[in-house]
């Protein structure tokens, strides 16, 4: 299930790529306009910022902005970033390899087998999805 910090992270990244290019917007409007706890939405915007996505700026006038374009921002970056690995068990993780202890062989196992569909899956429609995707469905 997609975490309400993910949700609002993609939520978040979709209004501002919506803006003015690199025109501060304050949290309080972006959390008022996508109906999100201003508090949360501090901490997300705060991560995105440290990866890399966002830009900022203080005092009046100030608040977030993209520092990528909309097409640059890809989702399973965001997630990453957001949420930590798309594999739902460990075992199938590219980036978050762990073996599961419960498992004697990964290799016989039917449910590494369905995870391995689902994360290739999953990762594919992740890989090929941008923020503008996002906007240009809406």
């Amino acid at each position: 299930m997609l975490s309400r910090k993910t949700k609002y992270g993609l939520k978040a990244l979709t209004y501002l790529a919506g803006q003015e290019k690199n025109v501060p917007i304050q949290i309080s409007t972006i959390a008022s306009d996508e109906n999100i706890s201003q508090k949360f939405l501090e901490s997300i915007l705060l991560q995105l910022k440290k990866a890399g996505y966002l830009g900022s700026k203080k005092g009046k006038g100030g608040g977030y902005y993209l520092l990528k374009t909309a097409e640059e921002v890809k989702i399973d970056n965001v997630y990453r970033i957001l949420e930590g690995p798309i594999s739902m068990v460990p075992c199938v993780s590219l980036n978050f390899y762990e073996k599961c202890d419960d498992c004697p062989d990964e290799k016989t196992c039917s449910v590494h087998r369905l995870m391995i569909q689902v994360r290739d899956n999953t990762l594919k429609i992740f890989e090929h999805t941008s923020i503008a995707d996002l906007i240009n469905k809406s």
